[in-house]
């Protein structure tokens, strides 16, 4: 009972992927691990990153060299001045890695929507002795704003310098955590205060994520008929024809009719008739 599951890797091979993305080895796994754990661990600690904003990192894993995709809503800190900065971390992360390097640099336009950056800023404010009841207010309302569906900010630790931990939380709108279609951000944030650590843990729900309609699939399955159709030389069909392609065979056969016997009218009755036309 009480038992929490990361919302991310809840939803991992649904609505999520992995954010290190590479195959080795079953006896080269364990080593490949703590290689990237050293990289993420490198790059957080850095000091050309300090201040950056790193909401997350990608690793991406070729046979002669490591892509890393750094996402930030600050990019110029960690570029620096004429790439200054980058090239001393990619230097940094060559020696963590052995490898060659590959970096970039993804901005993120919408900080006030990404959960990792409404943690990391409320664990700002708590550093600062800043009141976290006005710091969870503002990060709820400003997502809000942005138009996410839901958010919920929950801080845990000696609040405002209590002797006592406790944990507060606030919530707005709506955060179905158990929704597998559900497209749940999640971030975590630790403030290091003079009174110890407070964690800090974000939901955002930013809609749901859906399948296609079949309407939609069924459209995209004509207009690929339409098109084989016209590499082919054929005349291509209207949407009449493709929906009912039958009808014009049917139309092509011919169809036997049946005339009906006069009402009221007998066999013998037409018999004479017959034999008197003859007479």
């Amino acid at each position: 009972m009480g038992q929490k599951v990361n919302p991310i890797g809840l939803r991992i091979g649904i609505n999520k992927t992995w954010k290190s993305k590479w195959f080795v080895d079953p006896r080269e796994y364990a080593n490949t691990l703590h290689e990237d754990l050293a990289i993420r661990n490198a790059i957080f600690t850095c000091p050309e990153t300090k201040g950056a904003d790193i909401a997350d990192v990608e690793i991406i894993r070729h046979p002669q060299r490591v892509t890393i995709i750094i996402h930030t809503s600050r990019p110029g800190i960690i570029i620096g001045a004429k790439g200054a900065n980058i090239e001393k971390i990619g230097t940094r992360l060559q020696l963590v890695a052995g490898k060659k390097i590959q970096l970039k640099i993804k901005e993120i336009k919408r900080p006030e929507v990404d959960a990792q950056l409404i943690a990391l800023n409320v664990a700002r404010q708590l550093r600062q002795r800043g009141s976290f009841r006005r710091a969870l207010k503002m990060a709820v309302n400003n997502a809000l704003k942005a138009g996410v569906q839901g958010v919920k900010v929950k801080i845990a630790g000696r609040l405002g310098g209590s002797e006592m931990k406790r944990t507060e939380q606030y919530k707005d709108g709506r955060v179905p955590l158990h929704t597998l279609r559900a497209n749940i951000d999640y971030g975590f944030a630790e403030a290091e205060t003079t009174f110890g650590k407070i964690g800090v843990k974000v939901w955002v729900f930013n809609g749901e994520i859906l399948r296609r309609d079949r309407k939609e699939d069924a459209g995209l399955l004509v207009k690929k008929q339409r098109a084989t159709r016209s590499e082919a030389g054929e005349r291509p069909r209207s949407a009449g024809e493709a929906d009912r392609p039958a009808r014009a065979e049917r139309s092509r056969t011919p169809v036997e009719r049946h005339v009906p016997e006069p009402v009221g009218e007998t066999a013998g009755a037409r018999a004479e008739h017959a034999r008197g036309a003859t007479e």
